[in-house]
């Protein structure tokens, strides 16, 4: 393993050591967006094994393992966590090139200590000892965290949730700061029916407010964002295929397919969808710049691609991929009706198609704000971009295009306590991009 992974991995010159050594490895992680349980970390309970903390839900290594042949009882199946976990060992040699052969040894390496290669042959060595070491105090969910120097992580939350693990979390451990951020995704799927009005049911009763319209839908949504933010809530997020656009209905229209639809009428639910959203998006756009908020768009996710699999084993299970999806003159257009009406807060813009690097990097420096250093942010490289190449490419856009200088940096977006060396991976690269931009400067210079 020292071969691979050594003390100067990613660092190809001495001035990127000494960045990466002297000035970003011991850096506190503010990890602002992730999708890490609340449950496990107030609850603070140890995993049973290496395969819980580290397979499920990640459905990066589904893919590779998909990719390779593996049969689905092993990945999200009924096979035991061992046999899961040796069929993964099987794959990741052949994971080379891909990011899952870096991170699979950097979160062997910490917090595991072991620095070996994971294979077929090491499997049964690795799952054993690692197994043992999650049995010990220092491996609990907020050991962990600990371990990794986290400062901050902000969680995904629904409206809906009563943050009851937030309160707990608070009264345990004052180390971390744990946040929660408001993801109101589900009250725009105006057009799926029952799933949509058991949601509308719960949003009500959680909030109080009979939801019979629109302006009563955004009261309850309001008194749901008092609410997070009185919880220490400091961001949105929303994952959408592309900005809303106003669409060809009034709002008075709008307002009566709402009202059909909580009768149980669909039939014209998908027409007013976009615009519906829209104007719900805006008006919580509004809500977030009161409470001094920063907003996050997540844009151009192509999802549940494979329905077969999607009614065999749900979302979020690594059948969705990148859409193309056409975002500037509606990412435009929104962030411009904000503005003219002095209500745009800090925002952060991420894109799955790299196709739109610049598109985004450059949409960025139409709306900033004065005594704000980078209010509206070209985001860290998301998901599918999230890699060597993608997160450089991202780098060297918002440097072209922006000021990396005021770059909110690095996230992880994962479902795992274990992901946070990718965070030292992006310190990684960033130290060593940083270095051949000073040789450039240097060179001009004399």
């Amino acid at each position: 393993m020292s071969y691979f992974f050594n003390d100067n991995f990613l660092l190809q010159s001495d001035i990127a050591v000494v960045l990466y050594n002297d000035y970003a490895k011991d850096l506190p992680i503010i990890d602002y967006h992730n999708h890490l349980s609340p449950q496990q970390i107030a609850e603070n309970k140890n995993f049973e094994n290496i395969t819980k903390v580290w397979l499920k839900g990640d459905h990066y290594k589904w893919r590779a393992m998909r990719a390779y042949g593996i049969d689905e009882d092993f990945i999200t199946g009924n096979a035991s966590d061992e046999d899961k976990f040796r069929k993964w060992a099987e794959v990741v040699p052949n994971t080379l090139r891909n990011p899952l052969f870096h991170w699979t040894h950097m979160e062997l390496r910490n917090p595991f200590g072991i620095n070996e290669y994971l294979n077929a042959a090491s499997a049964d060595r690795i799952y054993k000892e690692t197994t043992e070491k999650l049995q010990q105090e220092n491996f609990r969910p907020q050991s962990l965290l600990n371990n990794y120097n986290v400062e901050m992580l902000g969680t995904t939350d629904d409206p809906t949730d009563d943050l009851s693990f937030h309160q707990s979390i608070r009264q345990q451990n004052r180390e971390i700061d744990v946040k929660p951020s408001f993801r109101p995704d589900k009250i725009f799927a105006i057009s799926k029916g029952d799933s949509f009005r058991d949601y509308v049911r719960k949003l009500s009763e959680v909030s109080k407010v009979e939801i019979s319209d629109l302006d009563t839908l955004l009261e309850a949504l309001q008194k749901r964002v008092n609410f997070f933010d009185d919880m220490g809530c400091v961001a949105s997020d929303h994952g959408l295929l592309y900005i809303p656009q106003p669409g060809k209905h009034s709002l008075k229209e709008i307002n009566h397919v709402f009202f059909t639809v909580l009768l149980g009428d669909d039939e014209e639910a998908k027409d007013v969808e976009e615009g519906y959203t829209h104007y719900i998006l805006t008006e919580l756009c509004k809500m977030y710049y009161e409470k001094g908020w920063a907003q996050q768009f997540h844009l151009g996710a192509l999802r549940n691609n494979n329905t077969i699999k999607l009614k065999e084993i749900g979302t979020d299970t690594g059948y969705d991929s990148i859409g193309d999806y056409p975002q500037a003159q509606a990412l435009s257009a929104f962030l411009n009706n904000l503005e003219n009406q002095q209500k745009l807060t800090k925002t952060i813009l991420y894109n799955l198609n790299p196709a739109d690097n610049a598109v985004f990097g450059s949409m960025t420096g139409n709306f900033q704000g004065e005594g704000i250093k980078g209010k509206i942010q070209f985001g860290s490289a998301w998901w599918f971009l999230d890699q060597l190449d993608g997160m450089e490419q991202q780098i060297n856009t918002l440097s072209n295009l922006g000021l990396i200088s005021t770059f909110i940096g690095m996230l992880t977006d994962s479902r795992s306590f274990l992901s946070f060396p990718r965070h030292e991976y992006f310190r990684r690269l960033l130290c060593n991009l940083l270095q051949k931009i000073s040789e450039k400067v240097y060179c001009q210079m004399i």
